[in-house]
């Protein structure tokens, strides 16, 4: 046999055979031991946890929307209410063919052909045996149209659900507010946890700032759902079952408003679609009657699917149909304050109860030949405080204002509850601007004018220049002259209703620090010469002579663009939107007073003509003459 022959060495073979069988063995044992040890942390001490999943696995929540709370106003006529409508919807998985189908239906004018290729890309991203939305504002003769022809519609579907109805549509637009989808910024406000994606919240309104009352608090119920999400049937069997839980949702509150319907809406007619406002207020308690910005629109078309475009139309409207005049809107309050400037010249001593001026038509400071000219070009005459009032003497006021000075001016407005937020029950409401020397400073602090000038005052005394009220200011103020200085908060909430027992919580009203003036006679003797305004030789005796009842109020007519030194003004030569404002407040019974309202008539040229036949139409429906 030759030397190179090796021959197989059939031990050292079997030696490395064993030892990697022991290798092998050791590492399985190894990898088993691992298994094990997570079998039993799955098993035993996550059990749980897992447990839990599995069961999110085969059980789903679903969300059960609450309804939203009434709204009333305070004689129990709904302003605001839920509504059943219907919605087309369509099931993917059911449909055979869905371009056909939508072909179809936009044939029958069921959908809208620009939300095409919306639908579209809603199928493709939805599973699809999940409903989807094809229309949420079917009218009754479009629901009679599909339900004719439902059978050559397999997979479309209506599907009633609850929306947001306003029966007095643009009436109450403004003090009740709408609702709309839900956006980033309410998101920031809302509990997410009680809303569901496809919900609405109050977007202005009493919609908006008694959204947690008039929401509710949403339910849910559990249902068993396949690996794809998909709801399965339960049988018999399992509906008897407890482990699915059901929460009913709890109805959102019913409010009550304060507005009483009936005068909203001869407010709302007696403007006649002109730019401006009407409120009302009851002096005894500050319940807002009536709350009313003009022009304004039908809160129901958020409801409908709103284009972009005919929203933006709105919002540019030169007109401002969206904005609340009566909270946003600030004015010169013109010659509305010079009953409180009156009060302000007794209890301060510059004048007294027979100390008389002479109006010549016009005004001019000590050393300064610029003359401030009288809305009488020529003149009063002699005058005091009682025929000032009556007959709006610029002149007197003129005097009387300077011998104030603009802080203790400040001063007495700002007791009335001029320039400060009443803090209504309504967002974004304005303060408006009584000046004082330290605003001035403050706000002019970078410029050589930060001082006051005495002819700043001069054009104070007569409510303009810097001076800024709103309607409801005016309103709230002219209740504290009617209660001779007892002020109340305005409110717009009279009651909030339980919906399930119907028990009422009634808002408690809320009573302000009291005006301070010495003697009674110096309230009897301004209201006296505000009663003469309208029942005697005042400005507005047109308008209020002949009535049943005692009355008082006061005429304002405030420029909009000043006129130079040497000209007149010509309503003819000048631009409608440039024209005066026209201001006038008033209250009834003189003597037992029940309502305070405040007209403003955007570039309406004379508060004594204009105005002041609405004030007065609206004391004769609330008084009942």
């Amino acid at each position: 046999m030759p030397e190179n022959i090796h021959i197989k060495d059939h031990g050292k073979e079997k030696t490395l055979f064993l030892n990697r069988i022991l290798i092998s063995s050791l590492v399985a044992l190894f990898l088993l031991i691992i298994i094990i040890i997570r079998l039993i942390q799955l098993q035993v001490f996550e059990y749980d946890t897992f447990n839990q999943k599995a069961q999110g696995n085969r059980i789903n929540l679903r969300a059960t929307l609450s309804p939203r709370g009434t709204i009333f106003d305070r004689n129990g006529n709904t302003l605001a209410e839920n509504i059943t409508a219907f919605e087309l919807m369509i099931t993917p998985e059911q449909v055979i063919n869905i371009e056909e189908t939508m072909n179809n239906l936009l044939d029958l004018e069921l959908i809208n052909p620009i939300q095409i290729d919306t639908i579209r890309k809603k199928i493709q991203k939805t599973q699809k045996f999940r409903s989807i939305t094809l229309r949420s504002d079917l009218n009754d003769q479009e629901i009679a149209r599909f339900a004719a022809n439902r059978a050559n519609f397999p997979g479309i579907d209506l599907q009633p659900k609850l929306i947001r109805h306003y029966p007095h549509k643009n009436y109450t637009s403004h003090v009740v507010g709408y609702v709309g989808s839900i956006n980033k910024k309410d998101q920031a406000r809302l509990n997410q946890s009680f809303y569901n994606p496809n919900e609405k919240t109050g977007k202005t309104g009493t919609e908006y700032f008694k959204e947690t009352i008039l929401h509710g608090e949403p339910g849910y119920y559990q249902f068993i759902a396949n690996a794809r999400g998909r709801e399965i049937p339960l049988n018999e069997n399992q509906k008897n079952n407890t482990f699915l839980e059901n929460k009913p949702a709890l109805p959102g509150a019913n409010i009550f408003l304060t507005i009483d319907l009936n005068l909203q809406i001869l407010a709302t007619n007696l403007l006649d679609g002109r730019r401006g406002s009407v409120v009302a207020i009851d002096p005894n308690n500050g319940e807002v009657l009536a709350l009313v910005s003009s022009p304004s629109f039908d809160p129901n078309i958020f409801n409908e699917n709103l284009t972009t475009s005919k929203y933006n139309e709105l919002q540019s409207n030169i007109d401002q149909p969206l904005f609340n005049r009566a909270v946003l809107g600030t004015y010169s309050p013109g010659s509305i304050i010079k009953p409180i400037l009156g009060l302000a010249a007794l209890q301060l001593g510059v004048t007294n109860l027979t100390q008389r001026h002479i109006c010549k038509g016009h005004y001019s400071l000590p050393g300064n030949t610029h003359r401030y000219r009288d809305w009488l070009s020529s003149g009063h005459g002699s005058v005091n405080l009682h025929k000032a009032i009556s007959q709006s003497c610029d002149v007197f006021f003129y005097e009387v204002g300077g011998q104030i000075g603009i802080d203790r001016m400040h001063n007495y407005l700002d007791q009335f509850g001029l320039g400060q937020k009443t803090n209504i029950e309504l967002a974004g409401e304005r303060t408006g601007l009584i000046p004082s020397t330290k605003w001035k400073k403050t706000m002019f602090s970078k410029k050589e004018d930060k001082n006051w000038f005495p002819g700043e005052t001069v054009i104070a005394s007569i409510g303009q220049g810097y001076m800024l009220a709103t309607p409801l200011q005016l309103a709230s103020a002219t209740a504290a002259l009617a209660t001779r200085g007892n002020r109340f908060k305005p409110t717009l909430i009279s009651a909030i209703e339980n919906p399930i027992n119907n028990e009422k919580i009634f808002n408690e009203s809320q009573e302000l620090t009291q005006i301070k003036i010495d003697s009674q006679s110096y309230w009897e003797e301004v209201i006296s010469a505000m009663h003469n305004v309208m029942q005697g030789s005042g400005t507005a005796r047109n308008v209020g002579i002949g009535a049943p009842y005692e009355m008082a109020g006061k005429s304002g007519t405030v420029q909009v663009i000043s006129v130079g030194q040497e000209e007149e003004y010509d309503r003819e030569l000048i631009d409608e939107r440039f024209q005066d404002h026209a201001l006038f407040v008033a209250f009834a019974p003189l003597n037992n007073p029940e309502i305070a309202v405040a007209v403003i008539v955007e570039n309406g040229n004379s508060g004594s003509r204009v105005a002041a036949p609405i004030a007065k139409s609206i004391m004769d429906e609330y008084l009942g003459y």
